[in-house]
């Protein structure tokens, strides 16, 4: 509920019995408990039920928190204290033998009232129980002279309690003191019984609720503050039933309806006849004859600026406050897109803005990115090098029959795009709202050699300027990716799971599957002015808009459909100088070419790169606006007048039924439909199709059998034109129901908005509405309707376990006595739930971005880009536990700028494959292996996992992570180091002058092995906690450094691997 009382949402706990207890442990996290045996955790942002803990003793009615835990109050009387991670019970007080009736917590301090058992049955207990929790054991109860039914600390100069009964009586006494029947107060409640008790943040108000539905309220003074940085609260009116207002019969405007007149059948004194009275309205005050010479009517609606004569509101303008925000950006765009006299008053949305990531100390774990995307579709991060490309991924990942066939793609390649497509579209699939970075697919692209020459990897400074013009870069690179996977494609034969329904292969042998969605077969006609003629077949992927010419100069409004401009594009027509056979020399030929086969998938490239493209967008737009406004029933008229029956026709709701509203109308020239048909004289018919279109013609299944097809709008890539941040781009994509149901559970399409890690929803006119001042169509995708039941959608994991075999190096000097690991056999395949020690080592590709602000604070503008370098597995269990089968060091290609050897122990020619005497391995051939022990289900055991997998670029579900940096740490405590856990717990010292990767796998699995003997598999939390009570302990006293003497050894022992330490 809201702070003035709407109704924000309601939720349905489906296994509820009766809820009595609600706890907000921060500001989107709500705790649920009542007469059941678990409580339930719910994100406010997602309205979503996210955990449920399980309560071994049921009936939780009052649920409290403090920094150190959290407080469950049961029915049976007794008070549990509760891990506030992992919410499981730390402590447990059996308070009264009858039921508890309320508690509170304050410092060190539990004050609890409550029912007692007696022989007659329960009965209210006189005295307070209260415990001390730095001891966690009872204190001196506290006796009262009232039945104590609610308390609450009242912590002003002291801890002060007050204990309320539910007849009223209200007393005050110290919890460590005796109490005063002096103390003690009355509250005068209109229903018989108070039934509730609460204390204002600020402890200047208390509030009592009775039994009649009051609410009354005791404040310490005449203008108390509720809670900190409060706003002034708004009280009901009083009633006015009692002490009527005087009225004054001299004011003419006094409404007479203030006076109360009984329910009567009677003729009132006020009901004149109509001979008597004529009706005499209040005349308007006339509109300011600026803006009667400005108006434009648009239908019945008559528009004209401002002339900001008079107040709107009764609030001024302020016209150089609001000039001066906008005139401190700078005024100079990307583009000569909206170079107009003052485009800086044409302002971008804030969900099309660009947006950044704010680091912290944390780097990236204290960053709210819920804030930004509250669905469970997952964005893309953009600080890496070339993320411009990020909403076309989007666009490629929600095209169903891409995404399955991308996804069942694998070869050998080094730097294949389609498979490192793949994989980024795996870790989209996993992940539940997170976001995903694509750095092994952006490391692939910027290694293809075309990518270069077509001048798509912009250096850091050209993409952090905005130099770049990002509408023409982004459709040279949906060109470039579509080609690319079509030749990936082509090298290996389709998979099985790519046939169609009826049994036949959609491709030939020298085509591939993303030719069969994107390619359109055309013929090419070329006619000399000789007379002869020469055809040849030809196919293309997209195509790109040709504007009719001179639609720069035309400013008249000519209508021109979008299909008429399309089918001109695809059936081009063009004169130029081509080789003429006949005449054996260049001739001036026409050239025209007609379509044999139409794609499933339509790509099209507007090509809106110069202000004369902008122009015909927005004439366009403008004339489909009036002809809308007209089909509607409204004519635009210069005139500044409408008549009477005008308005009477246009406010019927015959022409407005089922209409969009004007807004919606503006700037819209795309149409959601096409439909498209083939003639005999292979020639092409495009037109706009609408849903009344559809009723007029039928569906459009039927009519595909005749060469008819309808083409529905999927997806737009606009360019933001911001001269504040250097402009972005983003993406509308239509989401489809299978998306939807894998990760909501819902059937349904929805429009969203992709910026990034920014996903909004939006409503359908919005992908279609291009303001060419500050939004500017680049790409649109146009799907058949029902392509989807053209293709079997399963996905068949390519992995293989083969991946975990034996495999050659690429270091030319490495020999078999330098190995470092041994391979697994047939016979230790992992199997679910196996553990496997992991660690990785990164080198440092570029260095961190930062800036030092005036307080001396440093702030981190872009963080150093990191580069796996070394990947150790190691066997978590059986006859050779504790032995690695995977040391691969992973050859890049890319300038390492430090190899970080005192942290990582990689130097200098150990990534290099001409000198190189580790076993050098690709970083594709590495991703595999750990990617098949993932989809396995293996548990992987190491110290700060999170990073490592970051860097990987890998999305590991959370129950297959078991990170010691977490097992052995304490809410609100620092995060400890391996090397310190390891002296303290195993007596090791590792991490001597530089790390190794094995080494600390190893420990990690010790150190997990440990911690299952310490907590008793999980089953005894308290004693653990004080094992890591003593750690953190030794660890203040020693500033968590190991000693480096030899004599001196760690305060505890552990028992070593039996196996094989070393090889």
């Amino acid at each position: 509920m809201a702070r003035g009382g709407l109704i924000i949402f309601d939720y349905l706990l489906d296994e509820s019995e009766d809820m009595h207890s609600l706890l907000l442990t921060d500001s989107s996290t709500l705790l649920v408990g009542g007469l059941q045996n678990h409580i339930l955790e719910i994100d406010l942002n997602t309205v979503q039920e996210t955990q449920k803990y399980a309560v071994e003793t049921p009936g939780v009615t009052i649920m409290r928190q403090t920094n150190r835990f959290f407080f469950c109050g049961h029915t049976s009387g007794k008070v549990s204290l509760r891990d506030l991670r992992t919410f499981k019970v730390e402590h447990e007080f059996d308070a009264f033998s009858g039921s508890l009736s309320d508690f509170d917590v304050h410092g060190n301090l539990l004050a609890a009232c409550g029912f007692s058992s007696r022989l007659t049955g329960l009965a209210c207990d006189r005295f307070l129980k209260v415990y001390d929790l730095r001891m966690m054991r009872a204190i001196t109860p506290l006796q009262v002279h009232v039945d104590p039914a609610f308390l609450r600390f009242i912590p002003t100069y002291t801890s002060r309690l007050a204990i309320i009964s539910q007849s009223g009586q209200c007393q005050f006494c110290e919890p460590t003191g005796l109490a005063n029947p002096a103390d003690i107060f009355h509250v005068n409640p209109v229903g018989p019984l108070l039934m509730t008790f609460d204390v204002s943040a600020s402890k200047q108000a208390l509030a009592f609720g009775d039994s009649e539905g009051c609410v009354h309220l005791w404040t310490d003074s005449p203008e108390p503050s509720f809670n900190p940085y409060s706003r002034e609260t708004e009280f009901a009116l009083p009633c006015l039933v009692d002490s009527l207002p005087p009225l004054d019969w001299s004011q003419d405007l006094l409404p007479l309806s203030l006076i109360p007149v009984p329910l009567t059948t009677d003729t009132l004194l006020s009901d004149w006849p109509a001979a008597n009275s004529a009706p005499a309205p209040r005349r308007a005050p006339p509109v300011d004859a600026e803006i009667l010479r400005t108006m434009k009517k648009v239908g019945f609606i008559g528009y004209a600026p401002n002339p900001r004569t008079r107040l709107r509101n009764q609030i001024p303008y302020r016209l150089k406050e609001s000039d001066s925000e906008f005139d401190s950006f700078s005024q100079v765009t990307e583009s000569p897109i909206g170079r107009e006299e003052e485009p800086h008053l044409h302002m971008v949305s804030k969900k099309y803005r660009k947006v950044t990531i704010k680091y912290s100390k944390l780097g990236l774990e204290d960053f709210d990115f819920k804030h930004y995307n509250k669905t469970l579709f997952a964005g893309l991060e953009p600080h890496i090098p070339n993320a411009y490309c990020n909403c076309m991924i989007q666009v490629l990942y929600f095209l169903e029959p891409v995404r399955c066939l991308i996804q069942n793609h694998l070869c050998q390649k080094e730097f294949c795009l389609a498979c490192e497509l793949g994989f980024l579209f795996h870790m989209l699939d996993l992940s539940r709202g997170d976001p995903c970075q694509g750095s092994n697919f952006l490391r692939a692209f910027r290694t293809i050699p075309e990518a270069s020459a077509l001048g798509l990897i912009l250096a850091d400074s050209d993409e952090a300027s905005g130099k770049g013009n990002l509408a023409r870069l982004i459709q040279r690179w949906n060109r470039f990716i579509l080609t690319q996977l079509h030749q990936d494609m082509q090298e290996l034969e389709v998979p099985q799971a790519y046939r169609g329904a009826g049994g036949s292969s959609f491709c030939s042998s020298g085509d591939s599957v993303i030719g069969q969605l994107f390619s359109c077969e055309m013929e090419n006609c070329s006619l000399c002015r000789c007379g002869s003629e020469t055809v040849r077949a030809s196919s293309t992927l997209l195509f790109t808009l040709s504007y009719p010419e001179g639609s720069n100069s035309d400013k008249t409004g000519k209508n021109c459909d979008f299909a008429q401009v399309l089918k001109r594009s695809i059936c081009l027509e063009q004169n130029t100088q081509a080789w003429c056979d006949n005449c054996e020399k260049y001739q001036p030929t026409i050239q025209t070419r007609n379509i044999r086969h139409l794609p499933d998938i339509l790509v099209i490239n507007c090509e809106v790169n110069s202000l004369k493209e902008a122009d015909f967008w927005r004439v366009q737009a403008e004339v489909a606006f009036k002809m809308a406004i007209k089909k509607r029933g409204g004519e635009i008229s210069k005139n500044k007048e409408f008549a009477l029956a005008d308005w009477k026709e246009l406010g019927s709701p015959e022409g407005m039924l089922m209409c969009p509203s004007i807004e919606e109308l503006k700037n819209v020239w795309l149409p959601f439909s096409i439909r498209m048909k083939m003639t005999k004289n292979k020639g092409l018919d495009v037109c706009n199709w609408t849903d009344g279109d559809e009723m007029q013609w039928g569906p459009a299944r039927a009519e595909e059998e005749h060469g008819v097809y309808v083409y529905d709008l999927m997806a737009t890539v606009v360019h933001i034109l911001d001269s504040r941040t250097g402009g972005s781009l983003v993406a509308h994509i239509k989401v489809g129901e299978t998306y939807h149901q894998r990760k909501e559970g819902v059937t349904h399409q929805q429009w969203y908005l992709f910026n990034d890690f920014l996903i909004e929803p939006i409503d359908k006119h919005e992908a279609v509405q291009f303001d060419m001042n500050w939004k500017v169509p680049a790409i649109l995708y146009y799907i058949k309707r029902n392509l989807n039941s053209k293709y079997n959608l399963n996905i068949k994991n390519p992995i293989e376990a083969s991946v975990l075999l034996a495999e050659a190096s690429l270091a030319r000097k490495q020999r078999k006595t330098h190995t470092t690991f041994i391979p697994l056999m047939l016979n230790e395949m992992p199997q679910v739930g196996d553990l496997v020690g992991l660690d990785a080592e990164f080198v440092t590709l570029n260095e961190e971005e930062a800036e030092l602000r005036s307080d001396g604070t440093k702030s981190t503008i872009k963080p150093s880009q990191m580069s796996v370098a070394r990947i150790t597995c190691v066997r978590g269990q059986g006859p050779n536990e504790g032995i690695p089968f995977i040391d691969d060091y992973i050859s890049t290609q890319e300038q390492v700028v430090d190899y970080l050897t005192q942290y990582s122990g990689i130097k200098p020619g150990d990534l290099d494959a001409k000198i190189s005497s580790k076993h050098l391995t690709t970083l594709k051939s590495t991703y595999l292996k750990l990617r098949f022990l993932i989809d396995i289900g293996v548990k992987f055991v190491g110290h700060g996992l999170q990073k490592d997998f970051r860097v990987i670029n890998l999305m590991v579900p959370k129950d297959q992570v078991l990170d010691t940096v977490y097992l052995f740490h304490m809410p609100r405590k620092r995060m400890i180091s391996l090397r310190f856990l390891a002296w303290y717990f195993l007596d090791l010292k590792i991490q001597g002058e530089t790390h190794d990767s094995i080494e600390d796998a190893r420990t990690a699995l010790q150190l997990y092995r440990k911690y299952l003997e310490l907590s008793k598999n999980g089953t005894e939390p308290e004693s653990f906690h004080k094992v890591l009570k003593g750690l953190y302990e030794k660890g203040r006293k020693m500033d968590w450094k190991v000693p480096e003497p030899e004599g001196q050894t760690s305060p505890k022992s552990a028992a070593v691997f039996s196996s094989v330490l070393a090889l």
